[in-house]
Protein backbone atom coordinates (compact mmCIF):
# COMPACT_ATOMS: atom_id res chain seq x y z
CA UNK A 1 0.00 0.00 0.00
CA UNK A 2 1.59 3.25 -0.84
CA UNK A 3 1.30 5.35 2.11
CA UNK A 4 0.86 9.24 2.41
CA UNK A 5 3.33 12.31 1.29
CA UNK A 6 3.26 13.01 5.58
CA UNK A 7 6.50 13.77 6.82
CA UNK A 8 7.82 10.95 8.35
CA UNK A 9 8.30 12.08 12.11
CA UNK A 10 5.13 13.74 12.30
CA UNK A 11 3.22 10.32 12.26
CA UNK A 12 4.44 9.90 15.86
CA UNK A 13 1.57 11.72 17.75
CA UNK A 14 2.43 11.99 21.56
CA UNK A 15 -0.80 11.88 24.12
CA UNK A 16 0.15 14.23 26.55
CA UNK A 17 -1.90 12.85 29.17
CA UNK A 18 -0.69 14.78 32.37
CA UNK A 19 -2.82 16.64 35.07
CA UNK A 20 -1.11 20.05 34.49
CA UNK A 21 0.74 22.33 31.85
CA UNK A 22 3.90 22.33 33.91
CA UNK A 23 4.22 18.46 33.72
CA UNK A 24 3.40 19.06 29.84
CA UNK A 25 5.96 21.59 28.63
CA UNK A 26 8.32 19.59 30.97
CA UNK A 27 7.24 16.58 29.26
CA UNK A 28 7.49 18.73 25.78
CA UNK A 29 11.42 19.69 26.99
CA UNK A 30 12.45 16.20 27.48
CA UNK A 31 11.32 15.09 24.03
CA UNK A 32 12.57 17.75 22.05
CA UNK A 33 12.76 16.61 18.52
CA UNK A 34 12.04 13.24 18.53
CA UNK A 35 7.96 14.01 19.09
CA UNK A 36 6.76 17.04 17.12
CA UNK A 37 3.32 16.03 16.68
CA UNK A 38 0.96 16.52 20.44
CA UNK A 39 -2.35 15.42 21.35
CA UNK A 40 -3.76 17.50 24.07
CA UNK A 41 -7.05 16.63 25.70
CA UNK A 42 -9.49 16.80 28.23
CA UNK A 43 -7.48 15.75 31.32
CA UNK A 44 -5.13 18.90 30.14
CA UNK A 45 -8.49 21.36 29.06
CA UNK A 46 -9.51 20.90 33.05
CA UNK A 47 -6.42 22.35 34.29
CA UNK A 48 -7.32 25.92 33.35
CA UNK A 49 -4.39 26.43 31.00
CA UNK A 50 -5.51 24.79 27.60
CA UNK A 51 -4.72 27.48 24.93
CA UNK A 52 -1.39 28.52 26.89
CA UNK A 53 -0.15 25.17 26.57
CA UNK A 54 -1.50 24.97 22.67
CA UNK A 55 0.13 28.18 22.01
CA UNK A 56 3.06 27.32 23.91
CA UNK A 57 3.46 24.18 21.46
CA UNK A 58 2.99 25.89 18.28
CA UNK A 59 5.48 28.60 19.17
CA UNK A 60 7.92 25.50 19.07
CA UNK A 61 6.81 24.64 15.40
CA UNK A 62 5.11 21.47 17.15
CA UNK A 63 1.54 20.39 15.58
CA UNK A 64 -1.32 20.25 17.98
CA UNK A 65 -4.28 17.66 17.91
CA UNK A 66 -7.28 18.67 20.28
CA UNK A 67 -8.27 15.61 20.95
CA UNK A 68 -12.09 16.91 22.87
CA UNK A 69 -14.31 14.59 21.21
CA UNK A 70 -16.85 17.32 20.70
CA UNK A 71 -20.54 15.55 21.15
CA UNK A 72 -23.79 17.93 21.59
CA UNK A 73 -26.10 19.57 18.89
CA UNK A 74 -24.75 20.31 15.59
CA UNK A 75 -25.34 24.37 16.22
CA UNK A 76 -23.08 23.59 19.69
CA UNK A 77 -20.57 21.21 17.72
CA UNK A 78 -20.12 23.78 15.02
CA UNK A 79 -19.73 26.81 16.58
CA UNK A 80 -17.20 24.98 18.68
CA UNK A 81 -15.14 23.93 16.14
CA UNK A 82 -15.71 27.67 14.33
CA UNK A 83 -13.91 28.90 17.33
CA UNK A 84 -10.72 26.55 17.27
CA UNK A 85 -10.29 26.89 13.87
CA UNK A 86 -8.41 29.88 14.19
CA UNK A 87 -6.60 28.52 17.02
CA UNK A 88 -3.31 26.80 15.06
CA UNK A 89 -4.55 23.27 15.34
CA UNK A 90 -4.10 21.07 12.84
CA UNK A 91 -6.27 18.06 14.48
CA UNK A 92 -9.88 18.07 15.84
CA UNK A 93 -11.81 14.64 17.22
CA UNK A 94 -15.79 14.58 16.92
CA UNK A 95 -18.14 12.25 17.94
CA UNK A 96 -22.15 12.03 16.74
CA UNK A 97 -24.07 11.37 14.00
CA UNK A 98 -23.51 12.16 10.77
CA UNK A 99 -25.27 16.04 11.18
CA UNK A 100 -23.07 16.48 14.27
CA UNK A 101 -19.97 15.43 11.85
CA UNK A 102 -21.44 17.84 9.05
CA UNK A 103 -21.61 20.59 11.51
CA UNK A 104 -18.47 20.12 12.07
CA UNK A 105 -16.90 20.15 8.65
CA UNK A 106 -18.61 22.94 7.72
CA UNK A 107 -17.06 24.99 10.03
CA UNK A 108 -13.37 24.11 10.04
CA UNK A 109 -12.34 26.47 7.55
CA UNK A 110 -8.69 26.00 6.03
CA UNK A 111 -6.39 24.19 7.98
CA UNK A 112 -7.91 22.67 11.03
CA UNK A 113 -8.92 18.79 10.20
CA UNK A 114 -11.72 16.90 11.59
CA UNK A 115 -11.47 13.30 12.45
CA UNK A 116 -14.52 11.22 13.18
CA UNK A 117 -14.34 8.75 15.93
CA UNK A 118 -15.30 5.56 15.26
CA UNK A 119 -15.33 3.45 17.99
CA UNK A 120 -13.16 3.82 21.25
CA UNK A 121 -10.06 1.00 21.41
CA UNK A 122 -11.38 0.80 24.99
CA UNK A 123 -14.23 -0.93 23.70
CA UNK A 124 -14.82 -4.51 22.81
CA UNK A 125 -18.05 -6.58 22.12
CA UNK A 126 -19.15 -7.13 25.07
CA UNK A 127 -19.43 -3.05 25.67
CA UNK A 128 -20.72 -2.60 22.38
CA UNK A 129 -23.68 -5.16 23.39
CA UNK A 130 -23.95 -2.73 26.81
CA UNK A 131 -24.61 0.37 24.86
CA UNK A 132 -27.37 -1.40 23.07
CA UNK A 133 -25.06 -1.96 19.55
CA UNK A 134 -26.75 -5.13 17.89
CA UNK A 135 -24.05 -4.84 15.06
CA UNK A 136 -20.58 -6.29 14.20
CA UNK A 137 -17.76 -4.43 15.87
CA UNK A 138 -15.79 -3.96 12.43
CA UNK A 139 -19.68 -3.46 10.77
CA UNK A 140 -19.89 -0.31 13.01
CA UNK A 141 -16.43 1.10 12.33
CA UNK A 142 -17.00 0.89 8.98
CA UNK A 143 -20.52 2.47 8.87
CA UNK A 144 -19.12 5.03 11.17
CA UNK A 145 -16.16 5.93 8.54
CA UNK A 146 -18.64 6.33 5.60
CA UNK A 147 -20.79 8.12 7.40
CA UNK A 148 -17.67 10.96 8.20
CA UNK A 149 -16.26 10.51 4.46
CA UNK A 150 -20.18 11.92 3.55
CA UNK A 151 -20.17 14.67 6.07
CA UNK A 152 -17.01 15.95 5.20
CA UNK A 153 -14.32 14.64 7.73
CA UNK A 154 -10.83 14.73 6.57
CA UNK A 155 -10.67 10.82 8.46
CA UNK A 156 -11.05 8.97 11.40
CA UNK A 157 -9.90 7.76 14.54
CA UNK A 158 -10.08 4.10 14.08
CA UNK A 159 -7.60 0.82 15.54
CA UNK A 160 -5.06 -0.57 14.15
CA UNK A 161 -7.01 -3.95 13.77
CA UNK A 162 -9.93 -2.13 11.72
CA UNK A 163 -7.25 -0.47 9.31
CA UNK A 164 -7.16 -3.03 6.99
CA UNK A 165 -11.01 -3.47 6.26
CA UNK A 166 -11.23 0.75 6.28
CA UNK A 167 -8.64 0.44 3.06
CA UNK A 168 -10.25 -1.78 1.72
CA UNK A 169 -13.98 -0.35 1.84
CA UNK A 170 -13.52 3.39 2.21
CA UNK A 171 -11.63 6.09 0.41
CA UNK A 172 -7.92 5.40 0.89
CA UNK A 173 -7.60 9.45 0.69
CA UNK A 174 -9.40 9.62 4.36
CA UNK A 175 -6.91 10.03 6.82
CA UNK A 176 -6.75 7.18 9.53
CA UNK A 177 -5.43 7.82 13.13
CA UNK A 178 -5.16 4.94 15.40
CA UNK A 179 -4.78 4.86 19.50
CA UNK A 180 -3.95 2.01 21.21
CA UNK A 181 -0.53 1.19 19.76
CA UNK A 182 1.75 -0.55 22.60
CA UNK A 183 5.18 -1.54 21.75
CA UNK A 184 5.95 -5.91 22.17
CA UNK A 185 8.04 -5.12 24.94
CA UNK A 186 5.16 -2.86 27.07
CA UNK A 187 2.38 -5.80 27.48
CA UNK A 188 0.36 -3.87 29.78
CA UNK A 189 -2.52 -2.63 28.39
CA UNK A 190 -4.56 -1.10 31.45
CA UNK A 191 -8.20 0.06 29.85
CA UNK A 192 -6.98 -0.35 26.32
CA UNK A 193 -8.78 -3.61 24.68
CA UNK A 194 -7.91 -3.61 20.92
CA UNK A 195 -4.44 -2.54 20.57
CA UNK A 196 -1.78 -3.03 18.18
CA UNK A 197 1.92 -2.36 17.69
CA UNK A 198 3.86 0.27 15.94
CA UNK A 199 4.54 -2.13 12.91
CA UNK A 200 1.45 -3.24 12.48
CA UNK A 201 -0.08 -0.18 12.34
CA UNK A 202 1.48 1.30 9.79
CA UNK A 203 1.75 -2.20 7.77
CA UNK A 204 -1.92 -2.10 8.07
CA UNK A 205 -2.65 1.76 6.57
CA UNK A 206 -2.55 3.62 9.53
CA UNK A 207 -1.24 7.14 8.82
CA UNK A 208 -0.43 8.76 12.17
CA UNK A 209 -0.57 6.72 15.44
CA UNK A 210 -1.05 8.36 19.05
CA UNK A 211 0.89 6.74 22.16
CA UNK A 212 0.49 8.13 25.23
CA UNK A 213 1.79 6.51 28.06
CA UNK A 214 4.18 3.44 26.45
CA UNK A 215 6.17 7.12 26.46
CA UNK A 216 5.00 9.38 29.33
CA UNK A 217 5.87 6.44 31.81
CA UNK A 218 9.12 5.03 30.44
CA UNK A 219 12.37 5.14 32.26
CA UNK A 220 13.32 7.70 29.29
CA UNK A 221 10.73 9.01 27.56
CA UNK A 222 13.07 10.62 24.55
CA UNK A 223 14.61 6.82 24.27
CA UNK A 224 10.87 5.30 23.60
CA UNK A 225 10.17 7.98 21.29
CA UNK A 226 12.97 7.63 19.16
CA UNK A 227 12.84 3.56 19.45
CA UNK A 228 8.90 4.37 18.35
CA UNK A 229 9.97 6.74 15.58
CA UNK A 230 12.71 3.81 14.32
CA UNK A 231 10.07 1.34 13.93
CA UNK A 232 8.14 3.52 11.66
CA UNK A 233 11.44 4.58 9.59
CA UNK A 234 11.80 1.03 9.10
CA UNK A 235 7.75 -0.40 8.19
CA UNK A 236 7.75 2.54 6.10
CA UNK A 237 10.68 1.56 4.35
CA UNK A 238 9.52 -1.88 4.00
CA UNK A 239 6.47 -0.65 1.97
CA UNK A 240 7.85 1.94 -0.15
Amino acid sequence: MKHKDIPERDRLIFAMDVPDCGQARALADELGDAVNFYKIGLELMMSGEYFELLDWLLQREKKVFCDLKFFDIPATVGSAVRQLQHRGATFVTVHGNRSIMEAAAANKGDSLKVLGVTVLTSLDRGDLDDLGFDCDLEALVLSRAWQALDAGCDGVISSGLEVPKLREHVDNKMLVVSPGIRPVDNKPVGDQKRVVTVETAFANGADYIVVGRPIRDADSPRAAAEAMQASISKQLAKAS
